[in-house]
Protein backbone atom coordinates (compact mmCIF):
# COMPACT_ATOMS: atom_id res chain seq x y z
CA UNK A 1 0.00 0.00 0.00
CA UNK A 2 1.47 3.85 -1.33
CA UNK A 3 1.46 5.67 1.71
CA UNK A 4 2.02 9.10 1.13
CA UNK A 5 4.37 11.15 3.74
CA UNK A 6 1.84 14.07 4.58
CA UNK A 7 -0.56 10.63 5.62
CA UNK A 8 2.74 9.59 8.56
CA UNK A 9 2.24 13.26 9.24
CA UNK A 10 -1.06 13.58 10.24
CA UNK A 11 -1.15 10.51 11.59
CA UNK A 12 1.78 11.63 13.83
CA UNK A 13 0.26 14.64 14.89
CA UNK A 14 -2.72 13.19 15.97
CA UNK A 15 -1.05 10.87 18.11
CA UNK A 16 1.10 13.49 19.78
CA UNK A 17 -2.20 15.42 20.20
CA UNK A 18 -4.22 12.64 21.86
CA UNK A 19 -0.07 11.46 23.99
CA UNK A 20 -0.80 15.67 25.21
CA UNK A 21 -4.29 15.00 26.05
CA UNK A 22 -3.77 11.77 27.59
CA UNK A 23 -0.89 13.31 29.86
CA UNK A 24 -2.76 16.17 31.01
CA UNK A 25 -5.22 13.77 31.94
CA UNK A 26 -2.81 11.51 33.71
CA UNK A 27 -0.99 14.48 35.79
CA UNK A 28 -4.61 15.61 36.55
CA UNK A 29 -5.21 13.31 40.46
CA UNK A 30 -8.74 12.27 40.73
CA UNK A 31 -10.99 9.98 43.25
CA UNK A 32 -11.23 5.83 42.02
CA UNK A 33 -14.72 6.43 41.57
CA UNK A 34 -14.46 9.09 39.22
CA UNK A 35 -11.31 7.38 37.33
CA UNK A 36 -13.97 4.32 36.67
CA UNK A 37 -16.86 5.99 35.06
CA UNK A 38 -14.24 8.27 33.26
CA UNK A 39 -12.65 5.31 31.95
CA UNK A 40 -15.41 3.93 30.53
CA UNK A 41 -15.68 7.16 28.63
CA UNK A 42 -12.28 7.77 27.64
CA UNK A 43 -12.47 3.82 26.75
CA UNK A 44 -15.38 4.58 24.44
CA UNK A 45 -13.19 7.37 23.26
CA UNK A 46 -10.35 5.73 21.86
CA UNK A 47 -12.47 2.95 20.49
CA UNK A 48 -14.33 5.46 18.67
CA UNK A 49 -11.29 7.42 17.05
CA UNK A 50 -9.74 3.92 16.12
CA UNK A 51 -12.95 2.88 14.05
CA UNK A 52 -13.09 6.38 12.98
CA UNK A 53 -9.45 5.85 11.66
CA UNK A 54 -10.57 3.09 9.90
CA UNK A 55 -12.99 4.89 8.32
CA UNK A 56 -10.60 7.55 6.92
CA UNK A 57 -8.32 4.56 5.46
CA UNK A 58 -11.53 3.10 4.32
CA UNK A 59 -12.45 7.12 2.22
CA UNK A 60 -8.47 6.65 1.20
CA UNK A 61 -7.67 3.34 0.19
CA UNK A 62 -10.63 1.29 -0.42
CA UNK A 63 -12.19 -1.96 1.47
CA UNK A 64 -9.01 -4.28 1.54
CA UNK A 65 -6.62 -2.16 3.45
CA UNK A 66 -9.65 -0.88 5.51
CA UNK A 67 -10.55 -4.55 6.56
CA UNK A 68 -7.28 -5.05 7.12
CA UNK A 69 -6.81 -2.31 9.05
CA UNK A 70 -9.79 -3.47 11.33
CA UNK A 71 -8.87 -6.70 11.40
CA UNK A 72 -5.03 -5.81 12.78
CA UNK A 73 -6.70 -3.18 15.28
CA UNK A 74 -9.09 -5.87 17.01
CA UNK A 75 -6.12 -8.40 17.02
CA UNK A 76 -3.85 -5.97 18.88
CA UNK A 77 -6.53 -4.92 20.79
CA UNK A 78 -7.80 -7.93 22.35
CA UNK A 79 -4.19 -9.29 22.88
CA UNK A 80 -3.73 -6.34 25.08
CA UNK A 81 -6.58 -7.03 27.41
CA UNK A 82 -4.16 -9.84 28.25
CA UNK A 83 -1.21 -6.88 29.27
CA UNK A 84 -4.05 -6.05 31.44
CA UNK A 85 -3.51 -9.09 33.93
CA UNK A 86 0.22 -8.62 33.81
CA UNK A 87 -0.08 -4.61 34.95
CA UNK A 88 -2.57 -5.88 37.71
CA UNK A 89 0.47 -8.00 39.36
CA UNK A 90 2.98 -5.74 38.56
CA UNK A 91 0.75 -2.76 40.70
CA UNK A 92 0.15 -5.49 43.04
CA UNK A 93 3.83 -6.51 43.24
CA UNK A 94 5.25 -3.24 43.22
CA UNK A 95 2.17 -1.55 45.70
CA UNK A 96 1.42 0.88 43.13
CA UNK A 97 -0.91 3.30 44.28
CA UNK A 98 -3.77 3.97 42.05
CA UNK A 99 -2.82 8.03 41.77
CA UNK A 100 0.48 6.79 40.57
CA UNK A 101 -0.36 3.88 38.31
CA UNK A 102 -2.06 6.64 35.85
CA UNK A 103 1.51 8.06 35.42
CA UNK A 104 3.48 4.93 34.95
CA UNK A 105 0.83 3.64 32.97
CA UNK A 106 0.92 7.18 30.57
CA UNK A 107 4.76 6.95 30.40
CA UNK A 108 4.54 2.81 30.16
CA UNK A 109 2.30 3.43 26.54
CA UNK A 110 4.62 6.22 25.80
CA UNK A 111 7.67 3.79 25.62
CA UNK A 112 5.94 1.12 24.10
CA UNK A 113 4.83 3.20 21.11
CA UNK A 114 8.75 4.15 20.73
CA UNK A 115 9.90 0.16 21.33
CA UNK A 116 7.16 -1.21 19.10
CA UNK A 117 8.24 0.64 16.11
CA UNK A 118 11.51 0.13 16.32
CA UNK A 119 10.11 -4.31 16.48
CA UNK A 120 7.53 -3.66 13.54
CA UNK A 121 10.52 -1.97 11.65
CA UNK A 122 12.86 -4.47 12.48
CA UNK A 123 10.09 -7.08 11.44
CA UNK A 124 9.21 -6.54 8.57
CA UNK A 125 13.12 -6.00 7.30
CA UNK A 126 13.54 -9.50 7.90
CA UNK A 127 10.30 -10.77 6.81
CA UNK A 128 11.43 -9.09 3.13
CA UNK A 129 15.03 -10.09 3.31
CA UNK A 130 14.77 -13.89 5.04
CA UNK A 131 11.53 -16.04 4.21
CA UNK A 132 12.52 -18.48 6.78
CA UNK A 133 11.91 -15.72 9.39
CA UNK A 134 8.19 -16.51 9.15
CA UNK A 135 8.60 -20.16 11.06
CA UNK A 136 10.13 -18.59 13.98
CA UNK A 137 7.85 -16.02 14.30
CA UNK A 138 5.38 -18.42 13.98
CA UNK A 139 6.54 -20.57 16.47
CA UNK A 140 6.48 -17.17 18.96
CA UNK A 141 2.74 -17.06 18.37
CA UNK A 142 1.98 -20.40 18.99
CA UNK A 143 4.11 -20.54 22.28
CA UNK A 144 2.39 -17.21 23.33
CA UNK A 145 -0.76 -19.39 22.72
CA UNK A 146 0.48 -21.74 25.22
CA UNK A 147 1.59 -19.09 27.72
CA UNK A 148 -1.69 -17.56 27.82
CA UNK A 149 -3.44 -21.03 28.57
CA UNK A 150 -1.02 -23.07 30.74
CA UNK A 151 1.33 -20.62 32.30
CA UNK A 152 -0.53 -18.63 34.61
CA UNK A 153 1.98 -18.93 37.93
CA UNK A 154 4.69 -18.60 35.72
CA UNK A 155 3.36 -15.18 34.67
CA UNK A 156 3.38 -14.22 38.28
CA UNK A 157 7.00 -15.38 38.64
CA UNK A 158 8.18 -13.74 35.56
CA UNK A 159 6.58 -10.63 36.78
CA UNK A 160 8.18 -10.84 40.13
CA UNK A 161 11.89 -11.74 38.84
CA UNK A 162 11.48 -8.44 36.23
CA UNK A 163 10.89 -6.35 39.49
CA UNK A 164 14.09 -7.73 41.03
CA UNK A 165 16.23 -7.53 38.12
CA UNK A 166 14.95 -3.81 37.28
CA UNK A 167 15.36 -2.84 41.16
CA UNK A 168 18.93 -4.48 41.30
CA UNK A 169 19.69 -3.26 37.50
CA UNK A 170 18.76 0.55 38.40
CA UNK A 171 20.74 0.35 41.74
CA UNK A 172 24.20 -0.32 40.05
CA UNK A 173 23.88 3.05 38.47
CA UNK A 174 21.16 5.10 41.49
CA UNK A 175 20.78 5.23 45.06
CA UNK A 176 17.10 3.44 44.97
CA UNK A 177 14.56 5.23 47.73
CA UNK A 178 11.92 2.72 49.07
CA UNK A 179 9.57 5.72 49.73
CA UNK A 180 7.47 7.31 47.08
CA UNK A 181 7.73 10.78 46.54
CA UNK A 182 4.39 11.59 44.94
CA UNK A 183 4.09 10.91 40.87
CA UNK A 184 8.03 11.65 40.44
CA UNK A 185 11.02 8.92 39.02
CA UNK A 186 13.87 10.45 40.05
CA UNK A 187 14.60 13.13 43.22
CA UNK A 188 17.62 14.45 44.51
CA UNK A 189 18.45 13.80 48.00
CA UNK A 190 21.74 16.06 49.49
CA UNK A 191 22.96 16.45 45.45
CA UNK A 192 22.56 13.41 44.66
CA UNK A 193 20.06 11.58 41.96
CA UNK A 194 17.86 9.10 43.84
CA UNK A 195 15.58 6.69 41.59
CA UNK A 196 12.27 6.08 43.27
CA UNK A 197 9.65 3.05 43.14
CA UNK A 198 8.26 4.07 40.44
CA UNK A 199 11.12 4.31 38.27
CA UNK A 200 11.69 0.69 39.05
CA UNK A 201 7.38 0.38 38.33
CA UNK A 202 8.08 1.67 35.33
CA UNK A 203 10.90 -0.38 34.04
CA UNK A 204 8.96 -2.99 34.98
CA UNK A 205 5.77 -2.12 33.06
CA UNK A 206 8.33 -1.14 29.81
CA UNK A 207 10.07 -4.73 30.57
CA UNK A 208 7.36 -6.84 30.11
CA UNK A 209 5.35 -5.03 27.43
CA UNK A 210 8.59 -5.38 24.90
CA UNK A 211 7.86 -9.36 26.04
CA UNK A 212 4.73 -9.21 25.29
CA UNK A 213 5.62 -7.36 21.76
CA UNK A 214 7.62 -10.20 20.98
CA UNK A 215 4.34 -11.72 20.77
CA UNK A 216 2.02 -9.43 19.42
CA UNK A 217 3.69 -7.97 16.52
CA UNK A 218 4.68 -11.45 14.96
CA UNK A 219 0.75 -12.47 15.49
CA UNK A 220 -0.37 -9.05 13.35
CA UNK A 221 2.25 -9.81 10.54
CA UNK A 222 0.17 -13.20 10.10
CA UNK A 223 -2.62 -9.72 9.25
CA UNK A 224 -0.35 -7.58 7.31
CA UNK A 225 2.90 -6.73 7.04
CA UNK A 226 2.08 -3.30 5.44
CA UNK A 227 4.19 -1.33 7.61
CA UNK A 228 1.00 1.65 7.90
CA UNK A 229 -1.36 -0.53 9.08
CA UNK A 230 0.91 -2.64 11.12
CA UNK A 231 1.97 0.84 12.90
CA UNK A 232 -1.51 2.44 12.85
CA UNK A 233 -3.24 -0.23 14.37
CA UNK A 234 -0.53 -1.28 17.18
CA UNK A 235 -0.54 2.63 17.86
CA UNK A 236 -4.60 2.76 18.35
CA UNK A 237 -4.61 -0.31 20.22
CA UNK A 238 -2.31 1.00 22.77
CA UNK A 239 -3.13 4.34 23.01
CA UNK A 240 -6.33 3.35 25.22
CA UNK A 241 -4.33 0.70 27.12
CA UNK A 242 -4.67 3.15 30.14
CA UNK A 243 -8.13 3.36 29.94
CA UNK A 244 -9.37 0.33 29.55
CA UNK A 245 -6.70 -1.03 32.39
CA UNK A 246 -8.74 1.10 35.20
CA UNK A 247 -12.20 0.12 34.07
CA UNK A 248 -11.41 -3.56 33.58
CA UNK A 249 -8.28 -4.10 36.44
CA UNK A 250 -11.11 -4.91 38.69
CA UNK A 251 -13.16 -7.14 37.01
CA UNK A 252 -10.10 -8.85 34.95
CA UNK A 253 -10.75 -11.98 36.98
CA UNK A 254 -14.05 -12.20 35.78
CA UNK A 255 -13.16 -12.80 31.69
CA UNK A 256 -12.23 -16.81 32.94
CA UNK A 257 -12.81 -17.86 29.09
CA UNK A 258 -10.85 -14.97 27.59
CA UNK A 259 -7.36 -16.74 27.75
CA UNK A 260 -9.06 -19.44 25.89
CA UNK A 261 -10.69 -17.18 23.25
CA UNK A 262 -7.21 -15.71 22.65
CA UNK A 263 -4.99 -18.08 22.66
CA UNK A 264 -7.34 -20.05 19.88
CA UNK A 265 -6.85 -16.67 17.91
CA UNK A 266 -2.92 -16.90 18.04
CA UNK A 267 -2.98 -20.34 17.19
CA UNK A 268 -4.90 -19.54 13.99
CA UNK A 269 -2.83 -16.26 13.09
CA UNK A 270 0.34 -18.59 14.03
CA UNK A 271 -1.56 -21.70 11.58
CA UNK A 272 -2.17 -18.52 9.13
CA UNK A 273 1.46 -17.39 8.92
CA UNK A 274 3.01 -21.06 8.40
CA UNK A 275 0.27 -21.77 5.65
CA UNK A 276 0.08 -18.48 3.65
CA UNK A 277 1.97 -19.41 0.80
CA UNK A 278 -0.30 -22.59 0.75
CA UNK A 279 -3.84 -21.70 1.67
CA UNK A 280 -4.61 -17.98 0.96
CA UNK A 281 -7.15 -16.96 3.67
CA UNK A 282 -8.78 -13.95 3.29
CA UNK A 283 -8.82 -10.88 5.54
CA UNK A 284 -12.13 -10.83 5.65
CA UNK A 285 -11.82 -14.60 7.63
CA UNK A 286 -9.58 -13.43 10.13
CA UNK A 287 -11.42 -10.62 10.70
CA UNK A 288 -14.05 -13.01 11.53
CA UNK A 289 -12.42 -15.23 13.54
CA UNK A 290 -10.95 -13.01 15.78
CA UNK A 291 -13.88 -11.08 16.26
CA UNK A 292 -15.62 -14.32 16.85
CA UNK A 293 -13.59 -15.67 19.44
CA UNK A 294 -13.25 -12.59 21.12
CA UNK A 295 -17.32 -12.45 21.23
CA UNK A 296 -17.84 -15.78 22.68
CA UNK A 297 -15.00 -15.90 24.97
CA UNK A 298 -16.86 -13.04 26.70
CA UNK A 299 -20.28 -14.51 26.14
CA UNK A 300 -18.69 -17.44 28.38
CA UNK A 301 -17.43 -15.59 30.68
CA UNK A 302 -20.52 -13.56 31.25
CA UNK A 303 -23.06 -16.45 31.67
CA UNK A 304 -20.49 -18.33 33.65
CA UNK A 305 -20.03 -15.34 36.22
CA UNK A 306 -23.78 -14.52 36.57
CA UNK A 307 -24.23 -18.30 37.23
CA UNK A 308 -21.57 -17.63 40.09
CA UNK A 309 -23.24 -14.63 41.45
CA UNK A 310 -26.71 -16.21 41.22
CA UNK A 311 -25.32 -19.52 43.27
CA UNK A 312 -23.14 -17.19 45.78
CA UNK A 313 -26.67 -15.43 46.19
CA UNK A 314 -28.62 -18.81 47.16
CA UNK A 315 -26.05 -19.97 49.53
CA UNK A 316 -26.14 -17.15 51.39
CA UNK A 317 -30.37 -17.42 51.35
CA UNK A 318 -29.33 -20.16 52.94
CA UNK A 319 -27.66 -19.31 55.89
Amino acid sequence: MNVSSWVWAVFGLLVLAMLSLDLGLASRGSRQASTLRSAALWSGAWIGLAIGFGFVVLALYGVGPATTYFTAYLLEKSLSIDNIFVFVLIFSELRTPPAQQRKVLYWGVLGALVMRGILIAAGIYLLDRFHWVVYPFAALIILAAARILFAREKERQVVVAACAVCDSWVARFLPVTPVLHGGKFLIRQRGRLVATPLLITLLVVETTDLVFALDSIPAVFAVTRDPFLVYTSNVLAMLGLRALYFLLARAVERFQYLRFGLAAILVFVGGKMVLADVVDIPVWVSLAVVAGSIAVALALSAVLDAAETVDKGAVQAQK
